[in-house]
């Protein structure tokens, strides 16, 4: 063969190789292994990275004044709010620790926690909120407020909550309390 035939196509040859190799190699790239802000997961583990701690501050319904009292708990740190606003109900649900009347109904799950730009916490509960719900006004009052309550005292972000039950809105829990629209914390109904 001609020299300056085989120059061209020995160059074109090498050039093809360079472009497969590079073509095949390069989406060898490995995403990082660790999320450091993700969520727990069901089993309460907690990213190695997220292990600072915070104060929150939740309420209780008192039998004697039929007052929000505060406890506080600490809580995994996270850089979203929803990840901690998430661990405060979850402390909410599990009840208080100082003998105060439980806010929550037994059996109550947190479903989910959004949270839009505008500062609404749309809070997503089992249906055992509504189902295992104590009647009397009162006793509506310091579900909905301790829910709302702990969420606005503790996060600068939320200005107003709306309660959801398996994610649909409902008009109240026991006939008492509009939970159609988003609600505003109720501080008169903390004790001092």
């Amino acid at each position: 063969m001609d020299i300056k035939r085989t120059l061209p196509l020995a160059v074109l040859f090498a050039l093809l190789i360079v472009l497969a190799v590079l073509f095949f190699t390069a989406g060898d790239e490995q995403p990082p292994l660790l999320d450091p802000v993700a969520s727990p997961d069901d089993q309460g583990a907690v990213p190695a990275l997220a292990r600072q701690t915070r104060t929150v501050t939740l309420f209780f319904l008192s039998e004697n004044d039929y007052l929000l009292h505060p406890e506080e708990r600490e809580i995994y740190s996270y850089e979203q709010t929803v990840f901690e606003a998430k661990q405060t109900i979850e402390e909410l649900v599990k009840g208080s620790s100082n003998g105060a009347v439980a806010s929550i109904p037994v059996g109550t799950r947190l479903r989910e926690i959004y949270i839009t730009r505008d500062g609404v916490a749309y809070v997503d509960f089992s249906r055992e909120l509504m189902d295992n719900h104590r009647s009397g006004t009162s006793a509506e009052m310091a579900t909905v407020f301790a829910i709302v309550n702990s969420l606005t005292y503790n996060f600068e972000s939320i200005k107003r909550v709306l309660i959801l039950i398996e994610g649909n809105e409902r008009e109240t829990l026991n006939g008492h309390i509009d939970l159609t629209r988003p609600l505003l914390p109720r501080l008169d109904l903390i004790a001092n």
